[in-house]
């Protein structure tokens, strides 16, 4: 059974009888809305976009909207409903059309692609940079600069690719739509499809004076200074959108986005692991039977911490809220400090002989002896 499709007016909230600048302004809405690169992950807002793009793919296109508007899907789609019952003649529909619509632009190299393709609005490409940034610029956000280069609509045709004063021409092979139609036929049947316009190289149009700043391509490369503002809380291997920060569109399409991957360099004493930083806090076996004030370092500084008598090595205790701040805002995460106690070495003789005092004052063993059990030293001590 074939799949059931939503009208393509309904899909772009226009009505039937929209403009082509109503149909274009739409499009340029959902496009903006839906697009993959704002909404990574997405599977609904990737499915409205591939909807979106589908339904101006056919209305953008004169002839495909007006099969469409007689004959609804199956007049773009020969598949829809099973096929056959509308009583289509091969040569009336172009197959290239219905392929290129699904397949962007070419199908097993004879059928190439629409003129809604080729010649409606074009959004830019998205351009991809890495940046590196501290621990700390990752936790608090910041700023940084980076050099790009893009390319960006010309400012003294504005896009256009002709000389001041000039307009181009519409190509008359293809009648602007940047395709001419080639009928082939055998075996008692005939069929249309499309390739790219030869003279115009399908464009859909003739510039006889090109501008000389572009050499009338309407765009130019340049090398541009973008400030990226990176949130607090981004971690390793997360990514900033720019959105229209990418290369230029064509024939009046957006630009592209810019999608910049950030890497934090490792932090020295501490690690992270989302939104919780850990340290690890080394003491003396003296701080560490009596205790002791410590200073721990956190990303905000040193705070002081009483660090009770008798405390283990790999004891573990929480500074709240000195954490990473939460990248949406909200809060922030906590810093766990680990103890570990250091064993002393090289030491003197007068260090060795106080630690005998101090093992023969706990009940300990003697160096040489083998170590009594715990009955034995109660009853000793009887």
């Amino acid at each position: 059974m074939a799949e059931q499709k939503r009208d393509y007016y309904e899909v772009l909230g226009v009505s039937k009888g929209a403009s082509d600048d109503e149909i274009k302004k739409a499009y340029r809405k959902m496009a903006k809305q839906y697009h993959p690169d704002l909404n990574p992950g997405n599977k609904e807002a990737e499915a409205k976009f591939k909807e979106a793009n589908e339904a101006y793919e056919i209305l953008s296109d004169k002839d495909k909207r007006a099969r469409y508007d007689q004959f609804g899907h199956a007049g773009v789609d020969p598949n829809y409903g099973g096929g056959g019952g509308f009583g289509f003649d091969m040569e009336d529909l172009d197959l290239g059309d219905i392929f290129g619509s699904f397949f962007g632009g070419g199908f097993g190299g004879g059928f190439g692609g629409g003129s809604a393709r080729r010649n409606g609005p074009q959004q830019g490409e998205s351009l991809r940079a890495n940046i590196t940034i501290s621990f700390e610029e990752a936790a608090f956000g910041c700023e940084k600069e980076i050099n790009l280069n893009r390319t960006e609509t010309c400012e003294d045709c504005r896009g256009s690719g002709c000389e001041a004063g000039t307009t181009a021409e519409t190509c008359t092979e293809c009648r602007g739509s940047g395709v001419v139609r080639i009928q082939r036929g055998g075996g008692g049947f005939a069929f249309t499809s499309t390739a790219p316009c030869s003279r115009c190289r399908g464009t859909g149009k003739i510039i006889h004076s090109p501008c000389k700043s572009c050499g009338g391509n309407g765009s130019v490369k340049k090398t541009k200074r973008i400030t990226v503002n990176i949130p607090a809380g981004i971690d390793d291997g997360q990514a900033v959108s720019l959105r229209g920060q990418g290369n230029a569109g064509k024939n009046g399409g957006p630009a592209g986005d810019l999608i910049v991957g950030v890497r934090i360099q490792p932090h020295p004493q501490f690690k992270r692991e989302g939104t919780t930083v850990l340290y690890e806090q080394k003491v003396s076996f003296t701080q560490a039977a009596l205790g002791a004030q410590l200073e721990i370092p956190t990303i905000d500084g040193k705070v002081k911490y009483d660090l009770p008598a008798g405390t283990q090595t790999g004891t573990t205790f929480r500074l709240r809220g000195k954490g990473i701040p939460t990248l949406r805002g909200g809060g922030r995460g906590d810093q766990y400090v680990t103890v570990r106690v250091v064993t002393p070495s090289g030491l003197n003789a007068e260090q060795k002989q106080a630690l005998r005092a101090f093992a023969k004052a706990m009940g300990e063993e003697a160096e040489g002896e083998e170590p009594k059990s715990f009955f034995e030293k109660r009853k000793k001590k009887k």
